[in-house]
């Protein structure tokens, strides 16, 4: 036993398990170092009065790395030697979570060769579960087994099971009864920490493994039993009761929270829920220094005692890093991690659990939300605390005021946060590699890094028709309006003193609906989102975005741009691209706005048909958009049906980017959708000006935004679809039945006038400036403006419902030179 393991279990000479032993009557009996593997404390579980709480496995007590990693290793040497150089080749380890899962890949690395695997509480979409099992005493029981590769546990060899502690044997029974049903082995080998079966219990697995025909053998660090007195379970329960009911909150005083980017290497999994190799150890090895030297710069100057804390079942990665950072800095370094086991706290050095911090769950739990712990971190001296979590935890009740960090900063002074990316299985590679996203200003008028687009540059191919003749063949049924683009229209010296006029009134107001927005994404969908705009549209507010978060928080956010074609869906190779480089959880699609929804409805369906095919989850198809005036979606700037500028306006306003093209002929499967860019056209380019325009409004609206966000989150932003409701009744009363032709608020009335053949507009009744430019080009196409006074947009327009060749207006005359 190491000097440091006898320090931490021993409080001023105590033994911190002599509370419960001396409440209870529980005895502890076995080996002699048993009092230094093991303390005492009381659970809030029905099922069991008691816990034994290791003071070497890095779960309830901070320990020091090297004990923590070094009693798994040492256990894993020893299985190495039990099973012989051939066996040990072929065997495969397994864990338990949430506990042992740290242990068991320090057991594997004891091995050397051995690929591991733990089970999980936590399912994941797309993946099929190999196996699973029951923990009866556990607080929460069901375990489930997601390889990877299924052929992980169908193999021959030893199978090498690991526990923190063997108690009754019935999570070993069960699992091997389970995994033995489906691929039989002649041996099996438990390993734990402490092995504190009863004479019965161990009779029970020798007969057990006569049964099956197959031998199992156990390897501890230590073994003993727990002698329990008559009516323990009770007596527990009344002694929880008392003291929780006692138990005050010291008063806290607030430190400081950062985010920390560890470079986590690509591809590599997080840890063994779908399965470890030792390639991925290999990996895991080389990228350590420079990580582990990541977090050593990012530590307070004079730092003394430093905790890396790592979450439930994500221990073996927060341990390594820990390990690592212990050899590299003068600092103290001890690691624990977070728990769903409740237990009590009693502040006494003979009880192994001192303190507790209580916080929500923040990774979306699949048995639903409940409270999470971190014990012996209270009151432990640490000066600094380093919580590092996986992507699926990086949510927003992670950074709510009551969530862990939140209660981290209660006690300690410094709180650095890292996030490791969930590993999620893929689909087999495709065939063709999708190549780097196109970037400015070889393609668009914007800086490099201001967006990415996940398109294919079509430039030097002719795909504008004149706007008459696409739409009659997209109306007869002959073409899909994505298979062609319309001429750019042009504006006049009138029109872009419009569009400037527009800008200098609107610039505070956009500025506002940005801010609101970005702050709505970045407080409940991702605290790093990556922005998925909708090109075109879309692209200019996912800038603009992107440009909030910089002032705001100084995030530097990623942003892409993608083609989304109604009828044809969102485009998959896209989204494989996005899933392949980033966490499909932290990605948010961003339009500039609604008009009655339908690209809202293509974008939830499209991401729901390409994850069932795909077998990659994790997109949320909720649009975060600048103005909501459909009502359609809960993340939104405003709901007002204003003037956004960048409407006015085509590829000028869109980093002279074309709208995206679908056509079978020059997009085959392997892909990106095709756009042009306008090269040509960079004489007339408003696109970084109205940019520039919007943000530097910022500052001036910051406050206001403050407030506006406060007020929408406690606004109940269920969607109505109430413009849905209105273009299907305005449908069917102009005669046209066809909610594709009628093209609601002022974004998409200008669209129609731009880009199709216009049928009459319709104005509510008394709108005023910011309808200007939409009366001016409605009387340049000959167009009717008809004022309608229970309009719930400011304006509406009208595609012509029965198109021929040369009708443009109402009355059939062409357009207006």
């Amino acid at each position: 036993m190491s000097k440091e393991a006898v320090k931490n279990a021993v409080n001023d000479g105590v033994w911190s398990g002599s509370w419960v032993a001396e409440r209870l009557g529980v005895e502890l009996v076995g080996d002699d170092g048993l009092p230094a593997l093991l303390g005492l404390a009381l659970r809030r579980n029905p099922k069991r009065a008691h816990l034994l709480v290791s003071h070497v496995l890095g779960k309830h007590v901070p320990q020091s790395p090297a004990v923590v990693y070094g009693h798994g290793v040492r256990l894993g040497r020893r299985v190495a030697g039990l099973l012989g150089a051939r066996e040990a080749a072929r065997a495969v380890v397994l864990g338990y979570a949430e506990t042992a899962t740290g242990l068991g890949h320090a057991v594997a690395d004891g091995l050397g060769t051995a690929p591991y695997l733990h089970s999980t509480r936590r399912p994941v979409p797309g993946v099929a579960p190999a196996g699973g099992f029951e923990e009866a005493h556990s607080h929460a029981t069901s375990h489930l087994l997601l390889p990877e590769d299924p052929g992980l546990l169908s193999g021959d060899g030893p199978l090498v099971l690991v526990d923190d502690e063997f108690s009754t044997g019935n999570t070993v029974l069960n699992t091997i009864r389970d995994l033995h049903a489906r691929h039989p082995r002649g041996r099996y080998v438990v390993v734990a920490l402490v092995d504190m079966r009863s004479a019965d219990d161990t009779a029970r697995l020798r007969r057990f493994a006569q049964e099956i025909g197959a031998r199992v053998d156990v390897v501890a660090t230590a073994s003993g039993t727990v002698r329990l007195p008559e009516g323990v379970l009770e007596k527990g329960q009344e002694l929880v009761a008392g003291h929780e009911c006692a138990q005050t909150a010291p008063e806290p005083s607030y430190g400081r929270v950062s985010r920390l980017e560890l470079h986590w290497p690509r591809g590599l999994p997080d840890g063994g829920r779908h399965g470890f190799t030792p390639a991925h150890r290999a990996r895991l090895e080389a990228a350590l220094p420079a990580m582990a030297a990541r977090i050593a710069e990012a530590l307070p100057a004079g730092a003394r005692s430093v905790l890396v804390l790592g979450f439930e079942e994500l221990m073996y990665a927060p341990l390594r890093l820990a390990r690592e950072l212990e050899q590299l800095v003068p600092a103290q370094v001890r690691f624990s991690t977070t728990t769903r086991s409740p237990v009590l706290a009693v502040d006494d050095p003979g009880y192994a659990i001192r303190t507790r911090l209580v916080f929500p769950a923040h990774d979306d739990p699949a048995d639903g939300p409940g409270e999470r712990y971190a014990y012996n971190v209270a009151g432990g001296g640490f000066d600094t605390v380093v919580a590092v979590v996986d992507s699926a935890a990086d949510t927003p009740a992670l950074h709510a005021p009551d969530g862990l960090l939140a209660r981290l900063a209660a006690h300690v002074p410094h709180v650095l946060f890292a996030v490791v990316p969930s590993y999620v299985p893929h689909a087999p590679e495709r065939p063709a590699m999708l190549p780097e996203p196109l970037r400015g200003p070889a393609f668009s008028s914007y800086a490099p890094e201001e967006v990415g687009w996940l398109l294919q540059d079509l430039s030097d191919v002719t795909l504008e028709a004149p706007t008459e003749e696409r739409e009659e063949a997209i109306q007869s049924g002959g073409a899909h309006y994505a298979e062609s683009l319309p001429v750019e229209y042009q504006p006049s010296e009138q029109y872009q003193e419009l569009f400037h006029a527009a800008l200098d009134a609107c610039a505070a107001r956009l500025a506002r609906a940005v801010g609101v927005v970005t702050e709505t994404v970045v407080a409940e969908r991702s605290p790093r989102p990556v922005l998925v705009s909708l090109a075109r549209a879309g692209t200019p507010v996912g800038i603009l975005m992107r440009r909030w978060a910089r002032f705001r928080h100084g995030l530097d956010l990623p942003h892409y741009a993608v083609s989304i074609v109604r009828g044809r869906g969102i485009d998959a190779n896209a989204l494989r691209w996005l899933a392949a480089h980033h966490d499909p959880r932290d990605v948010v699609f961003v339009d500039g706005w609604t008009g009655k929804g339908a690209i809202t409805r293509e974008l939830a369906e499209a991401v729901a048909e390409f994850e069932a095919k795909e077998g990659v989850t994790g997109f949320d198809p909720e649009i975060a958009v600048l103005a909501d005036p459909g009502s359609c979606v809960r993340t939104y700037g405003t709901r007002e049906d204003f003037l956004i500028p960048s409407a006015c306006l085509n590829s000028t306003v869109s980093g002279l980017i074309s709208r995206t093209v679908l056509r079978a002929d020059l997009v085959g499967p392997d892909d990106f959708h095709g756009a042009k860019f306008y090269r040509e056209l960079a004489g007339a380019d408003v696109s970084v000006a109205f940019l520039d325009a919007v943000a530097a409004r910022f500052p001036e609206v910051s406050d206001t935004v403050d407030e506006a966000v406060k007020e929408l989150m406690a606004e109940d932003r269920t969607p109505t679809w109430a413009g849905w409701r209105a273009v299907e009744r305005i449908s069917e009363e102009y005669g046209i039945h066809d909610v594709n032709l009628v093209k609601p608020g002022v974004g998409e009335t200008t669209r129609v006038l731009l880009r199709r053949v216009p049928w009459r507009i319709l104005a509510r009744a008394g709108a005023g400036a910011d309808l200007d430019h939409v009366r001016l080009l409605a009387e340049q196409r000959g167009v009717p403006v008809e004022e309608v006074d229970d309009l719930p947009y400011t304006c509406v327009g009208l595609i012509h419902p029965q198109y021929t060749r040369g009708a443009t207006g109402a009355d059939g005359r062409a357009v207006n030179p």
